[in-house]
């Protein structure tokens, strides 16, 4: 009995542990996921080379807080902004024409990045139900820091927020739950 116990645990380990990951996609999928049931868009605009860029996804997209509430309330997209994934988005494709194949470092800024005009990495740029770009912005952010965005993007309360008084008044009442 005891074996048949650890047997079961030893093969539904795996699956747990994928149960708390973000559920990525390419935003291609995620816009055509959004015809069938309309959510937000939350993109991590990211490069290879970036520091900071792999901090957020050691620090914060492991979080469990950040993992539920993204897996809940958005389509969660991973952008590399000198990659070569093709975007159709508002009737144009977007590509990089000027990848370099196998170079170090920095490359050849995607045609997204630069329609969204995203110049600093990470950028976590944000779409509304239909598509629509919001808006990035820019930096590293813990999860406790992430949450006030996730949540001021998924209940809209940013469409009130046209001052930068409005903004600082938000950020003080904000009362964040993230672990």
């Amino acid at each position: 009995m005891k074996y048949i116990i650890l047997l079961i645990a030893f093969l539904l380990v795996p699956q747990l542990a994928q149960a708390q990951e973000i559920k990525w996609m390419t935003m291609n999928e995620a816009l055509e996921a959004q015809k069938k049931n309309p959510k937000k868009i939350f993109m991590d605009v990211y490069t290879v080379w970036c520091g900071p860029c792999k901090l957020l996804d050691r620090n914060t997209f492991t979080n469990k807080d950040v993992i539920n509430y993204l897996n809940k309330n958005f389509y969660s997209v991973k952008f590399n902004a000198e990659g070569t994934e093709e975007v159709t988005y508002k009737g144009f494709t977007y590509t990089n024409p000027r990848y370099q194949e196998g170079r170090k470092g920095r490359n050849g800024t995607h045609q997204f990045t630069s329609a969204l005009k995203v110049t600093g990495y990470p950028s976590l740029a944000y779409f509304d139900e239909k598509g629509n770009f919001i808006q990035a912005v820019a930096g590293y952010r813990t999860p406790q820091q992430l949450e006030i965005f996730l949540k001021m993007m998924a209940t809209d309360d940013y469409k009130k927020l046209t001052t930068t008084e409005a903004w600082n008044e938000y950020q003080k009442n904000f009362k964040g739950t993230f672990q």
